[in-house]
């Protein structure tokens, strides 16, 4: 069997452990939350995976003469996670994003917990949109805020 059919069969198996919700499903003020513990490994995978090799997230040295003191995790990794919330949670798996907006309000950093929470706040049954409020933390500081749109399946 090739790596690309094993790799088929198991998305397959992964999929269909997942749930979700259909567009009929959804109301507003439904939540889904995915959370993640940002590591050195998830850092550096990010870097070479996205071409972000900026030295405020790789280089100590560099990272503390800047404005956080310190080396932080690229934004879009966090962004990732809320990525995560939707596409594995709510709407879940078939959903298509069509839009994001965001706002950065903390750094995230190597050890920290971040937490993505995802609530629907409007439904349009007749074209599948939903859209959601896209919040992100570390404890009890909001690091990112700003809404999606995406397409739920039906």
């Amino acid at each position: 069997m090739s790596d690309q059919s094993k790799y088929a069969i198991s998305a397959k198996n992964a999929a269909s452990e997942l749930s979700g919700y259909s567009i009929e499903e959804i109301e507003p003020g439904m939540t889904a939350v995915y959370a993640r513990t940002v590591t050195e490994a998830d850092i550096v995978a990010f870097a070479g995976v996205s071409g972000d090799d900026n030295p405020v997230h790789l280089n100590q040295d560099y990272a503390a003469t800047t404005m956080f003191k310190g080396r932080v995790a690229h934004g879009m990794l966090s962004v990732g996670y809320i990525s995560a919330a939707i596409g594995t949670r709510l709407p879940g798996p078939g959903c298509v994003y069509l839009n994001q907006s965001l706002r950065f309000k903390a750094p995230v950093r190597v050890g920290d917990t971040v937490t993505a929470r995802v609530t629907v706040t409007e439904v349009d049954r007749a074209r599948n949109r939903v859209k959601l409020s896209t919040v992100c933390t570390v404890g009890d500081k909001v690091v990112i805020d700003g809404e999606a749109e995406v397409m739920a399946p039906a």
